[in-house]
C-alpha cells in the first residue's frame, strides 16, 4: 500500500533527521579536547571542507531567500550570480591558500583569535570581546531567520504548525552540535551541501520543463503585464543602475569575514588540499545559484499570486514532484536551514569560551552558550519575524565588514598596529549598522560598500604605520 503524500513526506524528513543525530553522536567519539571541538583537530579532508564551506555560506537564504528574490524581481535577479560567486571566488582563491598555513602556524582556533594574535595583552584582550560581542549580536539575527525558515519548510510540506516546526528543527540542530562540536557541524554539513545540489539540479528542471522551456519562460514572464520583471536592471537612470549592480557585488566582498565559513579553510589539513577544495565548490556554487533564480523565475509564471514570495521553492515542490521527491525536496531545505545555524551556533559557543575568555572555560561552557543562543534565536524568530532575504544579508554585511578588511590586510600584508585593528573592526560593524537605519542606496549599496572600503582604508593604515614602527 502507497503511502499518501503527508506520510511520505514525514518518512522522508524523519529519516533525514535521524541520520543527523546519528552524525552528532558519532562524531562526540572523535573529541578529545578544545582544537577537536572547534576545529576538528586540524584534519578535515578537502571535500568535506569544500561543501561544508558552501553549504555554510549558503544557508535558507540561497534556497528560500534568492529563488523568492528571483521571483520577485524577474530578470534583474540574475546579478545576485555572479554577485554571489565571485565571494566563493575571493575567498578560495585568494583567502583559503594564505589563511590555511597562517593559522597552523599561528596556531589560532578561531578567526577572531587570528585578527588578535601578535598584538600587546591589552589590544588582544579588547580585540576577542569586541569581536565576540559582535559574533553573537549578528548570529542570533542569523540564526533566527534559519529556523523561522525551518518553520515554513516543514509546515507548507505537513500539517503541523510554523511554531511547532521551527521549535522541533532548532531542537535537532542544537542537539547534534552540542554533542559533535566542528566534527558534527561539517560532516553534517557536507551531506546537506549535497542535498542542496540535488534540490538545485532537481526541481529548477522540472519547473522550467514545465514552463515550456526558456522561451515559454521569457513569454511568460512578459505576459504578467509587469514591465519590471523583464528588466535587466529595474532602475531609473544608468547612475543607480550601476549603484544597483555594485551594492549586489558588495555580497561577495562579504566572504572573507565570515567566522563560520572561514574555519574551514583553517581545518584543512594541508594546504595542497585547497586547489581541489576551490573546484568543487565552486562548481557547486554555479550549480546552486543559477538554479535557484531559474527556479523563482518559473515559479512566477506558474504561480503568480503567491502572496510569499520565499516559499516559491516549497510549493513548487510539493506541487510538481512526486511525494518521495517532495520529502527529499524539503528534506534540502532543511538541509540549508541546519548547515548554516548548526556553524553559527558552534562559531557562538568558541566565541564566548575561547575569545571572550581566552579558552579559560571548559567544553561544558562551549555547550551552554549553544543552548542559550539557540534558545535566544528561537525567541525571535517566533515573536519577530521577518523576510529572510533582509535578515540574513544585514547579519551578513555586519560579519563581512567587521572582519574581512582587516583580515585581507593581514594576509596580503602582514602586521597591522594594534589600534588600528581596533579601529576597522569597530568602524566596519558599527557603520553596518548605522547605515541599515536610513533610506538604503538601490541595492544597498552603501550599507555594504562604504564601512567595507573605510575599514579596509583603516586597516591599510595600520599596515604602514607597523612598518614604520619596524
Amino acid at each position: 500500500m502507497l503511502l499518501n503524500s503527508d506520510a511520505m513526506v514525514a518518512t522522508t524528513l524523519v529519516i533525514y533527521l535521524v541520520v543527523l543525530l546519528g552524525i552528532g553522536i558519532w562524531a562526540q567519539r572523535r573529541i578529545g579536547n578544545t582544537e577537536d571541538f572547534h576545529l576538528a583537530g586540524r584534519r578535515m579532508g578537502p571535500l568535506v571542507a569544500a561543501l561544508s564551506a558552501s553549504a555554510s555560506s549558503s544557508s535558507a537564504w540561497t534556497l528560500l531567500g534568492m529563488s523568492g528574490a528571483a521571483y520577485a524581481w524577474g530578470l534583474q535577479a540574475v546579478w545576485l550570480i555572479p554577485a554571489v560567486v565571485s565571494g566563493f571566488f575571493i575567498n578560495w582563491v585568494f583567502i583559503a591558500p594564505r589563511l590555511q598555513p597562517a593559522s597552523h602556524a599561528n596556531q589560532a582556533l578561531t578567526l577572531v583569535e587570528f585578527l588578535s594574535r601578535d598584538t600587546d595583552a591589552a589590544t588582544e584582550r579588547r580585540l576577542r570581546v569586541l569581536g565576540a560581542l559582535i559574533i553573537l549580536f549578528c548570529f542570533t539575527f542569523y540564526v533566527a531567520s534559519q529556523f523561522q525558515a525551518a518553520g515554513a519548510a516543514i509546515s507548507t510540506a505537513l500539517p503541523v504548525s510554523a511554531m511547532a516546526a521551527m521549535v522541533v528543527g532548532a531542537l535537532i540542530v542544537i542537539a547534534y552540535v552540542f554533542l559533535g562540536g566542528f566534527w558534527a557541524a561539517s560532516v553534517t554539513d557536507a551531506l546537506q551541501g549535497l542535498m542542496m545540489l540535488i534540490v538545485a539540479l532537481i526541481l529548477p528542471v522540472v519547473a522550467l520543463v514545465v514552463v515550456g522551456g526558456p522561451v515559454a519562460l521569457w513569454e511568460g514572464l512578459n505576459a504578467l503585464g509587469d514591465p519590471s520583471l523583464v528588466r535587466l536592471v529595474d532602475q531609473p537612470g544608468l547612475m543607480l543602475s550601476m549603484v544597483f549592480v555594485a551594492g549586489l557585488f558588495g555580497i561577495g566582498l562579504g566572504y572573507p569575514g565570515q567566522p563560520h565559513v572561514v574555519n574551514r579553510f583553517m581545518a584543512l589539513e594541508s594546504a595542497d588540499q585547497v586547489p581541489f577544495a576551490r573546484n568543487v565548490a565552486l562548481t557547486w556554487a554555479v550549480l546552486i545559484y543559477i538554479g535557484m533564480v531559474v527556479l523563482g523565475w518559473s515559479g512566477r509564471v506558474l504561480l503568480p499570486e503567491l502572496a510569499d514570495s520565499e516559499s516559491v521553492l516549497l510549493h513548487l515542490a510539493v506541487d510538481l514532484l512526486p511525494a518521495v521527491l517532495g520529502g527529499l525536496i524539503t528534506g534540502g531545505v532543511l538541509a540549508a536551514i541546519m548547515s548554516t545555524s548548526d556553524s553559527q551556533l558552534l562559531v557562538a559557543g568558541s566565541a564566548v569560551s575561547h575569545d571572550l575568555r581566552r579558552g579559560r572555560i571548559s567544553l561544558a561552557m562551549d555547550r551552554l552558550v549553544i543552548v542559550l543562543l539557540g534558545i535566544a534565536a528561537v525567541g525571535l524568530a517566533l515573536f519577530f519575524p521577518a523576510s529572510i532575504f533582509d535578515r540574513v544579508l544585514f547579519a551578513w554585511q555586519a560579519l563581512g565588514n567587521a572582519f574581512g578588511p582587516l583580515l585581507i590586510v593581514l594576509l596580503f600584508g602582514g602586521r597591522v598596529a594594534p589600534g588600528y585593528r581596533l579601529a576597522a573592526m569597530a568602524t566596519g560593524f558599527v557603520l553596518t549598522v548605522a547605515i541599515s537605519y536610513f533610506p538604503q542606496a538601490p541595492g544597498n549599496a552603501v550599507e555594504r560598500l562604504v564601512p567595507f572600503f573605510i575599514a579596509l582604508g583603516i586597516a591599510f593604515a595600520g599596515y604602514r604605520s607597523a612598518r614604520k614602527a619596524d
